[in-house]
């Protein structure tokens, strides 16, 4: 084979991974799947399809190893597979924000992922979590919340949270975070926090991309 085949076949390759990717349900799909293990079932329901087309896209992202499975009992649950997966994931993301002028204008929206809430990088919210003078908040479902997060996080999900301020220790700075860059949860949990006095910042990466940084966090048994 000469070295013009082999680059050929590399780039035939990537192309068929591209085209794996290239269906806004799959990424929707995966962006479900990054928050924890979850059947076929319950991904139908929160991506909004039947499950048998669920199941197509799936196989697809399985076959192309973005998903691998186990079996619980009966049901089978699907996972992100091995590699970084989450990187090839940030990428798309990064690259949208960077070409597509509607894609920045939703991450600098306040009413949106950006905005006016001052957020925290990953590298300082672990000095400060160290230090024991912060307040780490998850504002993602409680399904979510139990599937894995933060070490230390108090999960109240957003719609919950005005009726739930006495459960913050008062005085302590709160950072919230949720699904990702594109998850309004922490913006608008954010926004309540300020009227209420508090003083609070979002971390500027979610769930996902804090456990594909390797970094600890804490799972069912």
């Amino acid at each position: 084979m000469t070295n013009s085949d082999a680059r050929l076949q590399l780039f035939s390759q990537l192309a068929d991974i591209a085209r794996v990717l290239g269906h806004a349900h799959r990424l929707t799909l995966l962006e479900h799947i990054a928050q924890g293990e979850r059947p076929v079932e319950r991904l139908a329901e929160l991506a909004g399809l039947t499950v048998a087309n669920t199941s197509q896209h799936l196989q697809h992202l399985r076959r192309a190893g973005f998903v691998d499975t186990r079996r619980d009992g009966k049901r089978v649950l699907y996972r992100l597979g091995a590699g970084p997966v989450e990187d090839v994931l940030a990428s798309l993301r990064n690259y949208a924000e960077y070409t597509r002028a509607e894609v920045r204008e939703l991450i600098a929206d306040p009413a949106n992922a950006g905005g006016r809430h001052a957020s925290i990088s990953r590298e300082e919210l672990l000095d400060r979590l160290a230090s024991g003078d912060v307040t780490l908040l998850d504002v993602r479902s409680a399904e979510e919340f139990a599937l894995g997060h933060l070490p230390g996080a108090l999960n109240i999900p957003a719609g919950e949270l005005e009726q739930r301020l006495a459960e913050l220790p008062p005085g302590q700075e709160v950072v919230a975070y949720c699904r990702g860059p594109y998850c309004v949860l922490s913006t608008t949990a954010a926004a309540l926090l300020e009227d209420k006095g508090f003083h609070v910042r979002r971390l500027a990466a979610g769930f996902p991309d804090w456990k594909a940084a390797g970094l600890q966090v804490e799972t069912p048994a």
